[in-house]
C-alpha cells in the first residue's frame, strides 16, 4: 500500500471515548472482529451484486465475488479483502469517520426509494451490518488500521488509516482494487489471529455457511477455501438426504446418536426465514442444569450470530438443536444481544407452532416412538405448561403419562378422558418420586377396585403445572390424596385381599365411628382429622391432605429445596374393611383395653407416616408400641 500524506479529518463527537469505550467494552471476545470484518466483506459483495442487476458494467471482469484473509506473520499484518462494491472517497469518511454510521443502513434506504428491479429492496433488507460498528472492533487486536478501496464503476482509489485514538487521514490510493482491502497491523497480544489453524477456526465457528467463498491466503500467494460456503439449511429439501442431515446435525449438536426427528422449514411473507431443527435420540447430559439454555443458533444471512438468543426459542424446548437463518431481523450495535423486537416474537412463535405440529403427527402415527420421546424429554417440555400459559392448549394434546391401569403405556389426557367410565367427572392422579412407588400408594386401592385409573405424576414439574392448568376438557384435574375421594357412587369392580366384599367386611358403623373418635381423641393436634375411609381396600390407613390444603408431594419437594412451608395437618383415614381395623373396633368399650387402643392408635399413625415414606416423630416409643402389641398376639 502507498503511503501518502493526506489531509487530516477529527472523529465527529466525542470520539476519543467514544471509539474507547466501544473497544473495550462491546464486545466479549476478540475473534469477534474477524467475524464482523467478513460480515462486512460480504456484504460488500452483496450490494455489488444487488447494484450490477441494473448495471451490468460495474462487475466488469471480475465476477468471482469472494472474501480473502491473508496473514503475515513477520510484519504481524492481517489483511481482509473483498471484490464487492468499495467506497468512494465521500463514502470513505462517511461511513468510517462516523461511528454507528452504516453504510449498508444507507444502501438499503436508497435501494427502498428506488423499489422495482424485481423485488431486490426485500433481498437487500436482509444485510448485514446496519448498525456500523462492527469494523471499529478490528481496534481490539490493531494498534493501526488502513483501508484501501475503490468503488465499483470509479477509477479513484482511496486509502484511509488511523490509529484509533481519536483521528483518522484518507489519502488518494492509485493502487486499489476494486472492493476494501483492510490492513490490520496487529498488537502484541494478538499474535495467535496470525496463526491459519487459528484463523480457520473462527471461520468455521462464524462464518462458515456464508455464500461466498472464504479464503485463506499463504506468504506464497496459494489459496484455500475455510468455509464450507454452502447452507445445508438453505437448499430445497427434495435435494437433502437422510444421511446429508445426519452429517450436519453431528456438526451442530455435538451429541452421540442421531436426530429423532428433522423440522427443516422455510417461511415466507412478510417474515421470511429458514429453520433446520433436529429433536435428539437422547437427552443432553446437562437438559436439567438450572441455568440450561437451548442450543438453536441464530443466523443472519448465513453469518451466525449467537446460539445465546433466548427469545428465539423457549427454555422447555431446550433439548432442540438446529439453526434459525433470517434477513428480516433487526440487530443491537453488538450483534450478541438481540433487541427486544417483534420479528423475533413472530420467529419464535411460527417455530413453537410448528414444532408442536411435527410433534403431534409423530405422536399420531408412531405411538411407540413418540413414547421414547417422552422418556426423554417430557418433563421439559411440561414446563412449557406453567412457563407459557398461551400454549397450554396446544401443548396439553401432545402430554404423555403412565396410569395404574395401563402398564408401561403413555397416554393422552385425550385418551383417559375417552376411557373414563360413566359418572367419572374428573381426572385423577397421585403424585410422587417414583412410578413404581405410585402404584402401591394405598390411596389408589379404591379407585383401582372400581375400575378408575389414576395418572402417574412422578416428574417434580408437575406440582406446578397441575395448578395452573386445573382442568382438561371440561373435566377438574384431582389429586388421589387430597380432599374427599368421593367413591360411594361408583360400584366395586374388584374384591379385597381376603376375597370378601367390601360391603360384607365392614363393622358395624356404630362401633367404627367409636374407633375413629378414640383415635382422633388420642393424636389429638397430630392429625387435622381422623375420617372412615372410601379410598382403602387392602390398607389399614393412610394420610391426605384435607380439601384446599397442600398437595402431600409438593409440600415435600419444596421443602427439600429449602423453602419454608407452614406446618400442614394431615387428616388420618381408616379402613373400615380391614381386619386390623374392625378387630380394634371391636375392643372399643372392653374393660383393660384403652391403653392397647392408645397405643394401637399412635401404631396406626406411625404406619401412615411410613407409607408416605415420612419419618416416625418417635422411634422409641414406635418400637416399645410395636413390640407390646405382638407381645399381646403371641400371649397364650
Amino acid at each position: 500500500m502507498t503511503k501518502t500524506e493526506g489531509e487530516s479529518h477529527a472523529f465527529q463527537a466525542e470520539v476519543g471515548k467514544l471509539l474507547d469505550l466501544m473497544i473495550n467494552s462491546l464486545y466479549r471476545d476478540k475473534e469477534i472482529f474477524l467475524r464482523e470484518l467478513v460480515s462486512n466483506a460480504v456484504d460488500a459483495c452483496d450490494k455489488l451484486r444487488y447494484s450490477a442487476i441494473a448495471r451490468p458494467e460495474l462487475m466488469g471482469d471480475d465476477t468471482s465475488l469472494s472474501v480473502t484473509i491473508k496473514p503475515e506473520k513477520r510484519k504481524r499484518l492481517l489483511v481482509v479483502a473483498d471484490n464487492g462494491i468499495g467506497m468512494s472517497r465521500d463514502e470513505l469518511i462517511e461511513n468510517l469517520g462516523t461511528i454507528a454510521r452504516s453504510g449498508t443502513e444507507a444502501f438499503v434506504k436508497r435501494m427502498a426509494e428506488e423499489g422495482g428491479a424485481g423485488g431486490r429492496e426485500n433481498e437487500a433488507a436482509g444485510l448485514i451490518g446496519q448498525f456500523g460498528v462492527g469494523f471499529y472492533s478490528a481496534f481490539m487486536v490493531a494498534e493501526r488500521v488502513e483501508v484501501a478501496t475503490r468503488k465499483a464503476g470509479e477509477e479513484e482509489g482511496w486509502c484511509w488509516h488511523s490509529d484509533g485514538a481519536g483521528s483518522f487521514s484518507v489519502a488518494p490510493e492509485p493502487e486499489a482494487a476494486r472492493g476494501t482491502r483492510i490492513t490490520l497491523h496487529l498488537r502484541k497480544d494478538a499474535g495467535e489471529f496470525l496463526e491459519p489453524a487459528r484463523l480457520r477456526t473462527v471461520v468455521k465457528a462464524y462464518s462458515d455457511h456464508v455464500g461466498l467463498p472464504i479464503w485463506l491466503e499463504n506468504q506464497d500467494g496459494q489459496k484455500e477455501m475455510i468455509n464450507e460456503g454452502s447452507a445445508l439449511w438453505s437448499r430445497p429439501r427434495n435435494e437433502i438426504d437422510e444421511a446429508q442431515y445426519r452429517e450436519f446435525y453431528h456438526h451442530i449438536a455435538h451429541m452421540p446418536g442421531d436426530p429423532w426427528h428433522t423440522i427443516h422449514l422455510r417461511a415466507e411473507g412478510r417474515i421470511e426465514y429458514t429453520a433446520l431443527l433436529f429433536v435428539p435420540d437422547s437427552r443432553p447430559f446437562d437438559l436439567f442444569d438450572p441455568a440450561r439454555r437451548h442450543r438453536v443458533r441464530l443466523y443472519v444471512k448465513r453469518v451466525f450470530i449467537t446460539d445465546e438468543c433466548e427469545g428465539l426459542m423457549p427454555s422447555w424446548l431446550r433439548f432442540m438443536r438446529g439453526v434459525v437463518d433470517t434477513s428480516d431481523l433487526a440487530l443491537n450495535v453488538s450483534r450478541e444481544t438481540l433487541q427486544h423486537d417483534p420479528i423475533l416474537a413472530k420467529i419464535r412463535a411460527g417455530l413453537i407452532k410448528r414444532v408442536f405440529s411435527e410433534l403431534g403427527k409423530r405422536a399420531k402415527k408412531s405411538p411407540e416412538e413418540y413414547g421414547a420421546f417422552w422418556e426423554n424429554f417430557g418433563a421439559v417440555l411440561k414446563e412449557g405448561l406453567y412457563e407459557d400459559a398461551e400454549q397450554k392448549d396446544r401443548l396439553l394434546p401432545l402430554v404423555r403419562f403412565q396410569s395404574v391401569g395401563g402398564g408401561d403405556r403413555w397416554l393422552s389426557l385425550d385418551e383417559y378422558v375417552a376411557a373414563m367410565p360413566e359418572g367419572q367427572e374428573a381426572i385423577y392422579y397421585v403424585s410422587g418420586e417414583d412410578a413404581r412407588a405410585l402404584r402401591r400408594s394405598p390411596q389408589i386401592e379404591g379407585f383401582r377396585a372400581r375400575g378408575i385409573d389414576v395418572l402417574l405424576m412422578a416428574d417434580p414439574v408437575d406440582q406446578f403445572w397441575l395448578p395452573a392448568v386445573g382442568a382438561y376438557a371440561e373435566k377438574p384435574l384431582r389429586s388421589v390424596t387430597q380432599g374427599a375421594a368421593d367413591l360411594d357412587r361408583f360400584a366395586a369392580a374388584g374384591t379385597g385381599k381376603d376375597g370378601e366384599t367390601a360391603e360384607k367386611d365392614k363393622t358395624a358403623p356404630g362401633e367404627m365411628d367409636k374407633l375413629i373418635a378414640l383415635v382422633k381423641l388420642t393424636l389429638g393436634d397430630a392429625v387435622k382429622d381422623v375420617r372412615a375411609s372410601e379410598r382403602l381396600t387392602d390398607s389399614p390407613v393412610c394420610l391426605v391432605a384435607d380439601e384446599g390444603d397442600l398437595d402431600m408431594h409438593l409440600e415435600r419437594l419444596l421443602r427439600q429445596h429449602k423453602q419454608e412451608v407452614p406446618t400442614q395437618k394431615r387428616v388420618l383415614e381408616i379402613n373400615p374393611s380391614h381386619t386390623l381395623t374392625r378387630a380394634l373396633a371391636d375392643m372399643v368399650g372392653r374393660k383393660g383395653a384403652t391403653d392397647a387402643l392408645e397405643d394401637a392408635a399412635h401404631l396406626l399413625m406411625d404406619q401412615a407416616l411410613i407409607l408416605e415414606g415420612e419419618p416416625v416423630p418417635d422411634p422409641p416409643a414406635f418400637t416399645k408400641r410395636l413390640s407390646a402389641l405382638v407381645s399381646r398376639s403371641l400371649a397364650p
